[in-house]
């Protein structure tokens, strides 16, 4: 098991979190184990931006995005250069920091404005 740090997000996971995931599992479907319910409007088929995190620690252990991720990571409101598609990006060894972007593109398009 690979440990999970969630930095706050205010409407996600307003304390943060700190939990234990498989190795192999998506970071997408780690996060919604455990009670932190990102929005992943494509179900998880690599479609959409809805799934954006961004791996403020042990991005390198994680597998290259592939071309279709990377296409749309080119879309997601608050790309970083460590930002990823957490349905895509599978846990391995190293422990990981992950912060959710504040907004989504649905969110935006939603008019969605809570601080």
């Amino acid at each position: 098991m690979t440990q999970i740090i969630v930095l706050p997000h205010v409407e996600l996971c307003p304390e943060g979190a700190v939990f234990e995931a498989a190795v192999g599992q998506s970071i997408c479907d780690a996060l919604l184990d455990n009670d932190i319910e990102i929005e992943h409007a494509c179900e998880k088929s690599c479609a959409c931006t809805t799934c954006h995190v961004v791996i403020r620690e042990g991005f390198n252990s994680l597998e290259a995005a592939e071309e279709t991720e990377e296409d749309l990571l080119d879309k997601a409101w608050g790309l970083e250069p460590t930002s990823r598609l957490s349905c895509q990006a599978l846990v391995t060894a190293t422990p990981l920091v992950i912060e959710i972007p504040k907004y989504t593109i649905n969110m935006a398009k939603e008019g969605h404005s809570k601080k």
